[in-house]
Order: structure tokens, then sequence, then C-alpha cells
């Protein structure tokens, strides 16, 4: 089949349907996919060293929420380089970074793979990724009918960064006054999110960052708020000065203030040579203190002063320094509360709170979940020197209806715990997460499943013992769940296959794995 003139105008019309640019990347990929009749393609934007999915179809969602990076993937640095389209042999060594992540193919690998690096003005911005299981998929297409869609795909994408440009030009700033170097974040300190709480979060954050005023980040414990910080930070005028963080709630109340404003030899006991505080060292840059609230009103009052004026005086000395310091203040308490119960000074709440950043709980931003995963996995991945880790249909359903009660720290850390867990139990270098997700006791679980939610993760009625954990119960539903669908199908495994939407052979091996054959 080859592509006609009809069928490429088509994708360029469906271009101008979208109203946002997430809407139009996805028309082109889902458009492009039904035009080669491949099993999954994805648009790709490059920045820093990696590739981070735009829009995808085909592929299993929490892949949206992963981080490409070159140097783990080298069919993706291979796209990097090139400046024309990517065949890759079907016999090829490289592992493809989509192996195991087509839902309802998870064991099985990528056959037929096309890359098309993306160019705006000779500069890569981006790639269209074509992947099928048929190895002959893509024989009938030339390279110059792939190019013409490379070129639609690089006009969307280009257009849609453009737009993106002059929309923070719009945003106030202080960059014709105070010319400044953009600091690059690392990539794990990257905000992951498409719900509306965090994009409104990530509109704040670019609103307040370019002035100078002071932020108050409230959150519950495990939330990002020091993620938040940075990123503030790194957006300000002060990007190229330091930031100095210190976390209030360590601070033993005998070296608070010495921490804070430094001391000069022979101030107290033990001071045997002069300390430069954190607001010296933070001098022109910005200060990030942690836990705010749980400093005493004694350093509260000391804190205020230099806010105030700028005055800073080291302990022990008498002359006073002049500081000029951005404070970013964060906490899990609340301060309002605080000060009308007397534990917060009312002048310093005010004085922090200038422009105040709530960052929504986990539960709150239940789309960015499945995000939260891909990118968490694809982390670990990376650290455990694995070449793939994929999440089940059912490891995501349960993801999503957790309420994580310890929000995105605790997420990551269950991922990385189940990811270690996998390797050491299949011992083997492509794992899949299965039921490692918890090790803890089913009730506990349930207690964190939002009754509206726990039918679709068997926590009622699959086992009532305390002790039972969540593997136990996750495998005996699905053993209750292939045995419904074989009556019901008179033993026929293929029709079975299809009433639980898997694929038969995946449906052949986890009846294995259950003991079932």
């Amino acid at each position: 089949m080859k592509l006609s003139i009809q069928s490429l105008a088509n994708i360029a019309i469906e271009l101008q349907h979208g109203v946002s640019g997430r809407d139009r990347f996805q028309r082109l990929i889902s458009s492009v996919r039904q035009l080669l009749q491949c099993d999954a393609s994805a648009l790709l934007r490059y920045e820093n060293q990696q590739f981070r999915p735009l829009a995808i179809d085909g592929l299993s969602p929490d892949v949206l929420g992963r981080r490409f990076a070159l140097s783990s993937h080298p069919r993706l640095e291979a796209i990097a380089r090139a400046g024309n389209v990517v065949r890759f042999p079907a016999d090829s060594l490289l592992p493809d970074p989509y192996d195991g992540l087509i839902p309802g193919h998870d064991e099985l690998k990528v056959h037929a793979c096309i890359g098309l690096p993306l160019f705006a003005d000779q500069e890569l911005i981006g790639a269209l990724t074509f992947d099928s299981l048929n190895p002959a998929q893509f024989d009938v297409f030339s390279d110059e009918e792939l190019r013409l869609i490379g070129a639609l795909a690089s006009s969307a994408l280009n257009t849609a960064l453009l737009v993106s440009m002059l929309e923070k030009d719009a945003l106030p700033t202080y960059d014709r006054i105070v010319p400044r170097k953009r600091s690059v974040s690392r990539a794990n300190e990257e905000m992951v999110g498409l719900s509306a709480s965090i994009k409104q979060l990530q509109h704040e954050i670019d609103v307040v960052a370019s002035s100078d005023l002071n932020v108050l980040i409230t959150g519950e414990t495990g939330v990002g708020k020091e993620l938040v910080a940075n990123a503030i930070h790194q957006l300000s005028p002060r990007a190229d000065k330091p930031m100095v963080y210190l976390n209030c709630a360590a601070l033993p109340e005998s070296v608070a203030e010495s921490e804070l404003f430094g001391h000069v030899k022979g101030a107290f006991t033990g001071a045997i040579h002069n300390r430069t505080g954190k607001f010296e060292m933070a001098d022109n840059g910005t200060l990030f203190l942690d836990e705010i609230g749980e400093l005493s009103l004694i350093l509260q009052a000391k804190l205020l002063r230099v806010i105030q004026y700028g005055d800073l005086q080291r302990v022990g000395e008498d002359s006073t320094k002049r500081v000029n310091v951005r404070i970013l203040a964060a906490t899990n308490r609340d301060l309002k509360q605080a000060t009308v119960e007397g534990h917060f000074r009312i002048d310093l709440f005010h004085r922090l709170s200038v422009f105040p950043l709530h960052v929504p709980a986990l539960r709150e931003r239940k789309g960015d979940i499945i995000l939260l995963a891909g990118f968490f996995v694809e982390q670990i991945k990376n650290k455990l020197n694995v070449s793939q880790i994929s999440l089940p249909t059912e490891t995501l359903t349960l993801l999503e209806t957790y309420s994580w009660p310890g929000n995105v720290r605790e997420m990551k850390h269950a991922i990385e715990r189940a990811a270690v867990l996998a390797r050491a139990a299949q011992n083997q270098n492509e794992l899949i997460l299965y039921h490692y997700l918890f090790h803890l006791p089913l009730s506990d679980v349930a207690s964190h499943i939002e009754p509206e939610n726990r039918h679709k993760v068997g926590t009622v009625g699959v086992a009532n013992s305390s002790s039972c954990n969540l593997r136990q119960a996750t495998e005996h539903l699905q053993r209750q769940m292939i045995r419904k669908a074989l009556d019901e199908n008179k033993m026929n495994w293929s029709a079975s296959a299809r009433t639980l939407d898997l694929d038969v052979g995946n449906l052949h091996r986890l009846a294995k794995r259950l003991g079932l054959k």
C-alpha cells in the first residue's frame, strides 16, 4: 500500500482540528498509525540529551511519563544522530525502548521499527517512531513518503514550541532588566503531570519565578515541595547563583542560630573558628527553608529582621552585614492556624507568604499517577541496569486506585522496592512488576483504596486473612477469573483470552505460572 497525496492531505487537515498542541499531536500519531497499519506510534520531544513522549498510540499509558536518555537507548541515539529516515533491521541486536510495552503483547519483541528525526532550522526538536510486530510491515513504504510524514510532524511540533515560547514571553519577567543565564535542571527534578491541578501549579511557578517575591510552599509530606522550590529558582533571575537548602526541623536549638546566621571564633564553647551561615552562603541567591513551621519563636524573630532589613549579625559579632537573599519556605503545617495558636509569628507569616503556592496531594491528581509510574520505572531501570521494566494493566489499576497517603515519595519508593524484588525473583534482564508493588497485608492495602474502586483490584471477597499479602490475593483473583472464562468458553483458550482481553500466548504463560496448567 502506497501513501497517497489525499492521505497526507487528510493528516494535514487533522492537525488543524485540535484545540491544543496535545490534541494535535494525538491526532497526528493516531492518523499515521492507521495509515501505516502499525502496532504503535509515538511523537517524542528532544531536549537535554533525552526524548520525552508527547503523544503515543498503541503503547502502554505509562510510556507518556518515561524519559528516554540517549545514553541508555541506542536506537533512539541512532535516530537523534541521523539526518534521515532510520530503518532498523528485523534482526537488529539493539534493544527497542518499547519492547514489552505494547498492551496484550507484554513478552513479545518489536520486529519492525522506523524512526524519523524532526528538525526546525537544522536543529533536532523531536522524533516520530513507528513499531510493528510484523517484520515486513514497512517494506512497502518509501523513504520519500515517510519524509513527507516527518515534514508534517516537524511543522506541527515547531509551531507548538513557538506558541509555548510566546506564551511564556507574555508572562511578567525581569529578563530585559537583569539578563540571566538559565540553569539546566536535572532530569530527576522534572515536574511530571498533565492534570489540571499540576498545570495550574506550573503556571503559578512561571508567574512568580521571574519576580523576587518570597514564596511559601504548602502541601502534605511527600508531595514534592522541594521540587517546586528548585523549579522557582531555576526559572528566576538568580538561577546562576546558589540555592542553599536548610531543613529547619533537623536543627537542634543550640546550633540553629549559628546555622542560619553564622558565628565568629570564640562566640561560645566549641566555636574554634569563624563560621559562615546559610544566609551568607545564599547572598544574591536563594535560601530554601524547609519545614519552616518548626523554628522556635526566638529564631523566628531574628529571621524576620533579616528578611525585613537585610541586616545579618553573626553570633558573637557586634557589626552587621547586608545580604540580598530570596526566601522560599515550605511547610506541611497550617501556619495560619499556628499563628492563631501562638506557635508562629503572624508578621513572619505575612512576610513569607507574599505569594503562597499549594502543591496538591497525589490523590487529587489521579490522572498523573500512571505518568509518574512510567517516570520512576525508567529511572530505576537505569539504576538496576536492566533492559526493560513493564507495568501490566492490573498493576496500573492498583496504582490508580490506591490513595497514596505518603504521596509521590511513597509511590517512588514503592516502585523502586517492587523493581528490586522483581529482579531478585525473576532473575532476568526484562522485568514485569506484577504483584511486587506492595508487600503489605491485604487489609492494609484495602484500607487505602477508595471504596468505589475496590472491585477493580479485587480487594473485596478475594481473601479474608490479614496475613494474606497482595501477591497471594492477586494470584487468587487471577485464578478465579481464568477458571471462570474457561468454563464460560468450554475450555477454549483463544476465546477465553479474548474474554480476558489478553494475548493467548500470555494467557497460557500466566496460567502455567499460576499452576492452572
